[in-house]
C-alpha cells in the first residue's frame, strides 16, 4: 500500500527539538495546513467546519529511524522512552515513539477556522500541533468526542511520569521581538518542559527554533529562565 501526500502543515518549529511530546499539550501553538494541489477543493473539507477538532494522520519525516522493510536496519523490538529516563526499555507499540516500522504517527488537534477562499486553499488553521514544519499530512478525519473519547482509559507508563510543570521567566528584552501570540505560545511551551527527562543539568543551555528566532533558556529549581530570543542567522548560499 502507498499512501500519498494530501497536505503539509506549516509551523513555527524546523526542528523537533522544543516540540510538545503529544497533541494538545501546548494549546497555544498554531499550524495552518495547505493541500496538495491535486486535492486543494473545498468541496473536500465540506462540513467539517462543524467539528472542534480534527486527527490528523501524519508522517514522522524528521528523526525517523525504523527498520526497514528491505532489511537495511534491523527492527527493534523495544525503544527507550524519553519520559522514563532513557534508559528504561519498553516495547516499540506501548510508545508513540519515531523509531518504529512504519513512520506514521496520529494526532488529535483543535480545527479553529477554515478559510476556503485563501489563495492555495482551502486552509485549515489548527492549534495545539506537536509537528514540524512541512510534515507530511497523510489524512484528516473529524473527531467524534462520542467515541473517541475513552473517560476510562488507562494511560500506563505516560500518566505516572507526567504533569512536569514549570514556572517561566521571560523577561521584557528578550520578548521584545515577539508578537504577543508568539510570547504567550512560547511562555506555555517551555511551562511543559520541552527538555528531555534524562537531562536535568541546571548548568546546561539549551536551545530551540521557534518562528525565526533562537530560543535559549536553562531551567533551576523548577523554573525555566529564558536568556535570548534572537532572530536565526541566515545560512549564506
Amino acid at each position: 500500500m502507498e499512501l500519498s501526500v494530501i497536505a503539509r502543515i506549516h509551523t513555527d518549529f524546523p526542528q523537533k527539538f522544543g516540540l510538545p511530546r503529544q497533541s494538545g499539550l501546548v494549546k497555544e501553538l498554531k499550524g495552518v495546513i495547505r493541500f496538495e494541489e491535486e486535492f486543494r477543493s473545498p468541496d473536500a473539507v465540506r462540513g467539517l467546519e462543524e467539528f472542534s477538532h480534527i486527527w490528523l494522520l501524519w508522517g514522522f519525516s524528521e528523526g525517523f529511524a525504523s527498520g526497514h522493510r528491505d532489511g537495511s536496519r534491523p527492527f527493534s523490538p523495544t525503544v527507550r522512552p524519553p519520559r522514563l529516563g532513557g534508559n528504561e526499555r519498553v516495547g516499540v507499540f506501548a510508545t508513540r515513539s519515531p523509531n518504529r516500522p512504519n513512520p506514521v504517527a496520529l494526532s488529535a488537534v483543535r480545527l479553529d477556522r477554515i478559510d476556503a477562499d485563501a489563495p492555495g486553499g482551502p486552509l485549515l488553521y489548527v492549534s495545539g500541533i506537536d509537528m514540524t514544519d512541512g510534515t507530511p499530512v497523510y489524512d484528516i478525519k473529524p473527531y467524534l468526542p462520542r467515541t473517541d473519547s475513552i473517560p476510562e482509559a488507562v494511560g500506563g507508563f505516560a500518566d505516572r511520569v507526567a504533569g512536569d510543570r514549570l514556572a517561566v521567566v521571560l523577561p521584557d528584552e528578550c520578548a521584545a521581538p515577539l508578537s504577543p501570540d508568539q510570547r504567550e505560545a512560547l511562555t506555555a511551551l517551555l511551562r511543559s518542559d520541552p527538555r528531555p527527562s534524562y537531562q536535568r543539568d541546571e548548568d546546561r543551555e539549551y536551545g530551540f527554533s521557534y518562528a525565526g528566532f533562537d530560543v535559549r533558556f536553562t531551567v533551576r529549581d523548577g523554573t525555566a529562565f529564558v536568556k535570548s530570543v534572537a532572530p536565526e542567522k541566515q545560512s549564506s548560499s
